[in-house]
């Protein structure tokens, strides 16, 4: 929105041209969003107490957590909102990309936001039934993935680059589609499966978001791109703002997120937040790398279809509870230990997929 003010602007005075800039935007809408997220995350810690949407806590799960009983959830709105403003105020508009992004973020927030007010207000322990989340979730991704591809205007747009691997990028063709749905539902979940301590799921989030940055920036430069081999993108470049305002609005939300957690994201942070990782890795051309640099969000996935399936086929559980950070709670870890030591894990896996870009 500003960059359309700032062109205008630009005839009267050529100094507003330095907002055309993406580094600068990029910049701008990091701080935007994490001002935003700063200033107006006590007012909603306390509106959210006096509605009494507080968090609702599994008596079977660690006995740690009953203490938590009550802490304001639903603060995934803040985030959403953060983001919102600063893209909506730092990005060029122009550019589909954005769009795109922004769509699943607020679809996909929407589907979360269903299911935490059938929990938290309406006292529904099961939320939105799964069936009807997922059914969700698969509109959004296939339709988004239709989109893509009937409006790809180069063949980078649908090539599959496979790390390592320099010289191979197969073309999708309609295989894109199955891509795209799996990596947006797949991501979505995945992050709010993991969304079970204080600060587990928006730090890695954030890391990831960061590291997205870094690519979409690369992706859409043709220098950059051509010397990395990996597809040049033009409209790529512009996620970076984007991806920015994602990171200013974890911060801010880690702030009040932090151990002991003030509030809580829901779901409508965490489906919104993996679809946006997702979707942002599709555009960026690097689903396989998202799945590095994710690679703890697959972990927490993995031990929940691990634990489900061995105790329907054997009778028997793998771990001591599902998602995986309660099985090491279980164990005698303490949470604090449990969440840095996975941020840890995050720090080194987003590093090792960034250096896939290099080494091919």
């Amino acid at each position: 929105m500003l960059v359309w003010l700032a062109e205008y602007l630009t005839q009267y005075y050529s100094g507003f041209n330095v907002f055309s800039y993406l580094t600068l935007r990029a910049i701008l809408g990091i701080l935007t969003a994490l001002f935003i997220s700063l200033y107006f995350g006590p007012k909603l810690i306390v509106a959210l107490q006096k509605m009494q949407i507080g968090q609702t806590v599994r008596d079977d799960g660690p006995q740690s957590h009953l203490s938590k009983s009550g802490t304001p959830t639903m603060g995934g709105l803040l985030i959403l909102a953060a983001i919102f403003t600063s893209t909506l105020l730092w990005g060029d508009l122009d550019n589909k990309y954005v769009w795109v992004t922004l769509f699943v973020v607020g679809s996909l927030g929407i589907v979360g936001f269903v299911d935490d007010y059938r929990k938290v207000i309406r006292k529904d322990s099961k939320g939105l039934i799964a069936r009807w989340k997922y059914f969700w979730q698969s509109v959004i991704a296939i339709s988004v993935a239709s989109y893509m591809y009937f409006s790809s205007s180069s063949a980078a747009e649908t090539t599959l680059v496979v790390p390592f691997l320099k010289e191979v990028m197969p073309q999708l063709g309609l295989f894109y589609l199955v891509m795209c749905y799996f990596v947006i539902v797949g991501t979505s979940n995945a992050v709010n499966l993991t969304d079970g301590l204080d600060g587990l799921a928006i730090v890695p989030t954030i890391l990831v978001a960061s590291a997205l940055a870094i690519i979409a920036y690369l992706t859409g430069n043709v220098n950059f791109s051509n010397y990395l081999h990996i597809p040049h993108i033009p409209l790529a470049s512009e996620l970076v703002v984007v991806c920015t305002a994602i990171v200013g609005a974890g911060l801010g939300f880690l702030w009040f997120n932090t151990y002991p957690a003030q509030v809580f994201m829901g779901d409508v942070g965490s489906l919104a937040l993996g679809g946006a990782l997702g979707i942002i890795a599709i555009l960026v051309r690097q689903e396989l790398v998202l799945m590095i640099m994710g690679g703890v969000f697959v972990m927490e996935a993995l031990s929940v279809i691990l634990q489900v399936g061995s105790y329907k086929l054997r009778g028997q559980r793998i771990f001591r509870m599902a998602p995986i950070h309660h099985h090491y709670e279980l164990k005698g870890w303490p949470e604090p230990r449990v969440i840095v030591r996975f941020w840890i894990i995050s720090i080194v896996l987003v590093l090792a997929g960034l250096a896939t870009l290099k080494i091919r």
